[in-house]
């Protein structure tokens, strides 16, 4: 039994699904002390890379795909439970015991319940751009499911074509350069996607789901947010303070939800100067 607050039991449609991790393919990278980097909806661990190159210099680099993404297992349940434990066989296998924990987007919302479920197992926390409470399900994740499910791969000989038909339903070049990323080719002439999309789409109201209430992690914590993002307003500022007593706030302008890729190096220089 974790020594944080008590999980609240998962539903008894899938409660069975949530007993076993998978075990997540990682990149590792770098010596040092072990931090750990968690990448959001719909993305995959090769989206950090440039950052985790550059942080290898300082650490031991950790990036894994979250279940049901990139190349990690898939697996019908999908929510913060079972992503916890998957975390966990992680850092055990890694034989790790104090990580630094970054995450972005549902990648940060994992790291806080992992943060406020382990608070042993993490030394620092940083969250990008997303905030504690619970969200509502965003039209641009509903879109780019629209997008990929309306895809049949039994029509498609070209990487062109998809993102071709990507455009009936996402006007963002970005967004379509940035789903992508999921594409990976079967055989010669057959494309599919890594994603699981079936769990993603089931699932996606508990991944919306907010930091238990009560709950708090002690440790140094930093939120970066994009200046031009609405994903953590004004609104979310007391309860931040709240669970997280010893957080620093930096928002970094003309940057979006991907901050990390819309102005790399302020991201890296906000980074380094709350690592030291």
């Amino acid at each position: 039994m974790p020594s944080g607050l008590a999980w609240r039991r998962p539903s008894a449609d899938t409660w069975n699904n949530y007993a076993d991790p998978v075990k997540l393919f990682c990149h590792t990278l770098g010596s040092g002390p072990p931090l750990v980097i968690l990448h959001g909806l719909f993305g995959i661990s090769d989206n950090w890379m440039t950052i985790g190159k550059a942080l290898s210099q300082h650490y031991r680099v950790i990036i894994p795909d979250l279940r049901n993404h990139g190349r990690s297992p898939h697996a019908e349940a999908f929510g913060f439970f079972p992503m916890m434990e998957d975390l966990l066989e992680l850092v055990e296998e890694h034989d790790l015991t104090s990580v630094v924990l970054l995450g972005h987007s549902l990648g940060g919302k994992l790291a806080m319940h992992f943060a406020v479920q382990y608070p042993e197992m993490v030394q620092k926390l940083i969250v990008v751009d997303i905030s504690p409470r619970q969200t509502r399900v965003r039209q641009t994740h509903l879109r780019m499911l629209q997008a990929m499910n309306a895809i049949d791969f039994d029509q498609i000989t070209s990487r062109q074509e998809v993102e071709t038909l990507l455009k009936n339903h996402m006007d963002s070049k970005a967004h379509r350069l940035f789903v992508m990323k999921n594409l990976v080719r079967i055989d010669r002439q057959r494309f599919a996607w890594r994603i699981n999309l079936g769990a993603i789409e089931r699932n996606i109201d508990e991944i919306m789901e907010g930091i238990p209430a009560g709950s708090g992690f002690d440790q140094p914590t930093l939120f970066i947010r994009g200046g031009d993002s609405d994903y953590i307003t004004g609104e979310d500022l007391p309860v931040i303070r709240m669970m997280f007593p010893h957080h620093q706030m930096m928002t970094i302008p003309d940057a979006g939800h991907w901050v990390h890729a819309d102005q790399p190096e302020k991201f890296m220089q906000r980074l380094l100067e709350f690592l030291g």
